[in-house]
């Protein structure tokens, strides 16, 4: 091994990914422990640190040239030993300089102070704090203010973040790139527009409310009259998720679905008040659509919306069809009864997306107007490769038994169906077509009903829902 070319040995090293390979090799000979120790550009640590700043400390001095470092400490409790603590952010503020990517999850004794030493990691560009407590508002602004190079923030239920100086800071830096706010019950939709110019250049945001927060609150106006809408330019936006967000006309961040002519991704999980004519100015505005993906409950919250808006229906769908022609993933989910007993939207309207779009995934969660003859319609897919019904109680065998004309599908998966038994999936048996059936608590499919049916089969069965 000492006589081995320096460029092989670096070859070897980046072939081997698994942590206790790469801990195995670098005690075969020292130049091999050198060697690991300064390819070694990730790291993850938590409960197994024991004692954790000493052993902390040693790996940071090892491993200088860390790019990345996630301290994870789910699952914790005091019988598993000390947490790391603000030292440690210090430790490593000390040796790993070139420090790109910080990840804090369940850290419960690193606060507000620990924050400073990131200044010694000129290099950072991405932050995540998943459930830090004790990290409050002062210790955002403090990371906006001494990593200047931060481009990703992800923030997730930290319930003491709250003051929005901080989203103000991070927009004038101008390097955010992509932004993460999830149940941190401090910060509404109205406070992300606060990023100012930050809009400019942001390509992914992700915003979610806590839905038990969120929904208490639904006749609170949260109107935007007092804030430049037309100011906000976010042309360079690929990614858009939204989730128990109330987008009516007038409130929260209803006016992105207007202005965004880059979006690729969009993601709106149970947003309330979205309306027809949102989706109009989407297929309008953002013809380079890729993924949609539609979560809506079937009660309306009609109060929060003025007389002269429709609610979403049939020509909201020939709207995306006839103006996102990239469209090729779509997801639509009615989510709030296991019965449901209406649908906005009708077969026509999902066929005609589907004629009209290269779908290659298509995902319907209690799409009750979905039944044998969209089946039939969607046999003649030359693109579709991902099919996915959940709760599709109105589709039966005749109808899955379309699923062999689909010259592309590689993925079908089954969920909570009661239309469908062993008889729809038996035209797949022994065709190798499939490369993955997943079948989970469809009460008459059977899992020896299904063998052959495709190369890898996965198979549950708990019918404790329909009770």
């Amino acid at each position: 091994m000492e006589d081995l070319p320096e460029h092989l040995l670096l070859d070897i090293l980046k072939r081997i990914d698994r942590t206790a390979d790469r801990n195995s090799i670098s005690v075969v000979c020292k130049r091999l422990h050198r060697a690991e120790a300064e390819q070694r550009d990730v790291l993850r640590v938590g409960c197994g640190l024991h004692p954790a700043i000493e052993a902390f400390t040693a790996l940071c001095s090892r491993f200088q040239n860390l790019l990345k470092l996630e301290i994870n400490y789910t699952g914790w409790k005091p019988a598993l030993g000390e947490q790391l603590g603000n030292e440690a952010l210090q430790v490593l503020s000390s040796n790993c300089t070139s420090l790109k990517e910080l990840s804090l999850s369940f850290c419960a004794f690193i606060d507000d102070a620990a924050i400073w030493f990131l200044s010694s990691c000129p290099y950072l560009t991405s932050l995540t704090l998943n459930f830090v407590p004790s990290i409050s508002s002062t210790g955002i602004l403090s990371a906006v203010n001494c990593c200047k190079n931060l481009s990703t923030l992800h923030l997730i239920r930290c319930m003491t973040v709250s003051s929005t100086e901080w989203l103000e800071h991070l927009g004038k830096s101008g390097n955010l790139r992509e932004l993460s706010i999830k149940n941190c019950r401090g910060i509404s939709e109205v406070d992300i527009i606060k990023l100012g110019p930050g809009w400019k250049k942001l390509r992914k945001l992700d915003f979610a409310v806590d839905a038990y927060y969120q929904y208490p609150n639904l006749h609170d106006r949260l109107l935007l009259d007092e804030l430049d809408q037309e100011s906000v330019s976010c042309d360079e936006l690929r990614e858009l998720s939204l989730t128990n967000c109330i987008v009516a006309p007038g409130h929260g961040l209803s006016f992105l679905l207007r202005k965004c002519a880059a979006l690729e991704k969009l993601l709106l999980n149970m947003c309330i008040g979205v309306m027809h004519s949102d989706f109009v100015a989407l297929s309008k505005k953002s013809s380079n659509l890729r993924a949609l993906t539609v979560r809506l409950p079937l009660r309306l919250h009609g109060s929060i919306l003025e007389n002269n808006h429709l609610p979403l229906r049939d020509g909201s769908l020939r709207a995306l069809a006839a103006g996102c022609p990239m469209l090729n993933t779509l997801d639509l989910s009615f989510s709030d009864w296991d019965y449901p007993s209406a649908s906005f939207f009708t077969q026509e309207a999902l066929i005609a997306v589907i004629q009209c779009c290269p779908i290659h995934a298509l995902k319907l969660h209690c799409a009750v107007f979905f039944n044998d003859i969209g089946m039939r319609v969607l046999g003649a897919s030359q693109c579709l490769q991902v099919l996915e019904l959940s709760k599709c109680h109105n589709v039966t065998d005749r109808g899955l038994a379309h699923i062999i004309k689909l010259p592309s599908i590689k993925t079908v998966k089954l969920f909570k169906c009661v239309g469908v038994s062993d008889i729809g999936l038996n035209p797949l048996v022994d065709t190798h077509k499939l490369d993955l059936l997943a079948v989970e608590d469809c009460p008459y499919i059977t899992d020896t009903g299904i063998k052959g049916a495709a190369k890898s089969i996965v198979y549950k069965q708990d019918l404790s829902w329909m009770y």
